[in-house]
């Protein structure tokens, strides 16, 4: 199945040169299992969405390889992917960006003719790809804009997804500035969330040193940071991951954590007996 990556510092400008590539499940070696997608986003010193992705294993990507040592941000995204919906494309790898948002999404969403019909013209116009993912991220970006308030618009797109659509599977990762949305909906992939303890420094839990040209010094430490990461296995040895639980909505505003559940299960569940060949491939 796709992985799904979420870091944030709070405000801190980190470099998350560990997880992407050094950890010991890093989201570099998890591609070598998913190898139809690769992305990573982050926000730039004027807080926009910058994200750079391709339809190649993060294995064989230079460019992830140099982004996950160069850049630096208080907020990522990453994801690799193994398709299900969408053909490995550019257009259909993950993230997404919208309303200068980032997302990215591990499952399976079914009657996308019905989800589509919900849209307007306005909110099509922001797609590029054919993914369930994207659209699934067009109709949250559309509620969020209804609603007004991010956390708001999530809850009453999945609720009315969950309540109307065949779903097997629906995790995300949403992204503003300095803000974490993470999903585990509903019990059928797992999502791991991890706050680094400080008082642990370990050779092997790093981040790389460095310094954004003329802009900010960046912890040179895995753990000399305080942080929260989001991710679909656990990524290192560390005893603080934690599994959400099955319908739990985290909120990771600056360093402060908080859950919601506010969800139903699935009104019509699919299971591994209703995946056609390539869906039940990719979310293994």
């Amino acid at each position: 199945m796709c992985r799904l990556f979420g870091m944030t510092t709070g405000g801190p400008r980190v470099h998350s040169t560990f997880w992407l590539l050094d950890a010991p499940e890093s989201l570099q070696f998890q591609s070598r299992r998913m190898p139809d997608g690769t992305g990573l986003g982050w926000f730039s010193l004027g807080e926009e969405p910058v994200r750079d992705r391709a339809p190649v294993a993060a294995f064989q990507d230079a460019d992830f390889n140099a982004e996950a040592r160069n850049v630096v941000s208080h907020t990522f995204v990453s994801h690799v992917r193994y398709a299900s919906t969408g053909a490995p494309d550019v257009h259909n790898s993950h993230p997404f960006v919208m309303d200068d948002r980032l997302f990215a999404h591990n499952g399976v969403v079914r009657g996308l003719d019905v989800l589509d019909s919900w849209l307007t013209d306005v909110d099509r116009a922001l797609m590029q790809g054919q993914t369930d993912s994207e659209l699934v991220f067009a109709y949250i970006t559309a509620e969020i804009r209804r609603h007004g308030d991010t956390a708001s618009g999530l809850i009453a797109a999945v609720r009315r997804i969950a309540a109307e659509l065949p779903v097997f599977a629906l995790n995300v990762v949403l992204a503003e500035p300095r803000r974490l949305w993470a999903l585990r909906y509903p019990d059928t992939h797992e999502l791991w969330v991890l706050q680094p303890r400080l008082d642990k420094p370990g050779p092997a839990r790093h981040l790389a040193s460095g310094r954004e040209p003329g802009q900010v010094q960046v912890a040179a430490h895995r753990d000399a940071c305080p942080m929260y990461v989001l991710a679909s296995e656990r990524m290192d040895d560390d005893p603080g991951w934690r599994l959400l639980a099955p319908g739990e909505l985290l909120t990771v505003e600056g360093l402060t954590a908080s859950s919601l559940f506010p969800f139903d299960a699935p009104a019509h569940p699919l299971t591994p007996a209703d995946l056609s060949a390539a869906e039940s491939v990719s979310q293994t």
